[in-house]
């Protein structure tokens, strides 16, 4: 991961289909890592759209703390056109950063119970 470069993916959901995504690293070192992630394709739902290209971003920042300690936040907006339908699924939010965090830290998401039902 190297700082300014784009990195493109696809990403299949439950929620919204299959979406191309930009993730530009904005800063990579040992000790932190900030990454932003933005929609480049239409996200449907069945065959409504959600969102625009650029109406979901999101941002992440991973401080080291120690040598076995980061720190973990995010912030996510969408664009003022992205559909209602869009809106009100906290649980899934909350489930989605939950096993993000579980994956950086190691954890068997079988584990433990959701964050959230």
């Amino acid at each position: 991961m190297t700082p300014g470069k784009a990195l493109y993916l696809e990403q299949a959901d439950n929620l919204s289909g299959t979406a191309i995504y930009r993730m530009h690293i904005a800063e990579a070192s040992a000790d932190r890592l900030v990454f932003d992630v933005e929609n480049v394709s239409i996200m449907r739902y069945i065959f409504l759209t959600l969102f625009d290209p650029g109406e979901m971003q999101s941002i992440y920042f991973l401080d080291r703390e120690s040598d076995e300690v980061w720190r973990y936040y995010s912030i996510a907006r969408t664009g003022r056109n992205a559909s209602r339908l869009a809106t009100g699924h906290a649980p899934s939010s909350i489930n989605r950063a939950v096993a993000f965090y579980r994956s950086l830290a190691g954890i068997p998401t079988d584990q433990e119970p959701p964050a959230a039902r």
